[in-house]
């Protein structure tokens, strides 16, 4: 999924207990810009004069496959090859790659970005997007175990991101569904992330659903009903509120 525009979906949630919580992002998830044409580029340098960890040159994973990159996505990673200290290059390949959905080669660009940049925030919140955009499609086909490594990364770059911003509200709501979503589940860790968020603002829409899911998962009917008051005043017609009323 994008980051522009996206709305939230809250699936199978029961009264009193959640059967099933998927695809359930958030709606403030930063968006990904809109990159520039990017420019022609002359050569490829040599894997010795990339960062550490940079993703290597050669085939990536969108070229590999039989459709390939659209051919501006293709200059872009052309361009951030040729051009390893240029953050602006890799945080562009990075962005045309998230566009196309490859979460892995965009989480590559941005972690080789966030090299470059230490002090910059966006490739850290953006690589544990990327990240946690992975693991939700692997859990969508059915491989939730499987996407659990993927959610462990978003972890990472999440709480890397809150250690240099710790108010930002939708990376910390975000770091609690990484809690939620991976196998086994951690309800305290994420109910912990979501009450750290509300504390911040209360009046948080997406942390007080997503907490009201929490709570359902867990059974703990009397903080659920009293989430869900307090999502009533925010928004009456929020999903969950519909779903525990039926």
């Amino acid at each position: 999924m994008t980051k522009d525009n996206v709305m939230f979906a809250i699936i199978g949630l029961l009264v009193g207990l959640i059967v099933g919580f998927m695809g359930a992002n958030s709606l403030n998830r930063s968006a990904m810009s809109q990159s520039p044409a990017p420019e022609p580029i002359a050569a490829n340098p040599s894997n010795s004069a990339l960062p550490p960890n940079h993703p290597p040159i050669g085939t990536t994973g969108a070229e590999a496959t039989n459709a390939g990159p659209r051919p501006e996505v293709t200059a872009a990673i052309e361009k951030a090859k040729a051009r390893p200290q240029d953050y602006e290059a890799q945080m562009t390949a990075a962005d045309l790659y998230y566009q196309i959905q490859r979460f892995e080669e965009a989480a590559q660009f941005y972690e080789a970005a966030s090299k470059l940049k230490p002090s910059e925030t966006e490739p850290m919140i953006k690589a544990g997007n990327a990240y946690f955009d992975k693991a939700e499609t692997a859990s969508e086909n059915g491989d939730k175990p499987g996407s659990t490594p993927d959610f462990v990364k978003a972890e990472k770059w999440y709480l890397q991101a809150l250690e240099k911003d710790p108010k930002n509200i939708d990376v910390r709501t975000d770091l609690g569904l990484t809690f939620f979503l991976r196998e086994p589940r951690d309800l305290d860790r994420a109910i912990k992330e979501y009450k750290t968020s509300l504390g911040l603002d209360p009046n948080h829409e997406v942390t007080l659903q997503n907490l009201a899911i929490a709570y359902g998962e867990k059974s703990d009917k009397e903080n659920q009903r009293a989430t869900i008051e307090k999502l009533k005043t925010v928004n009456p017609k929020n999903p969950v509120i519909t779903k525990t009323e039926n």
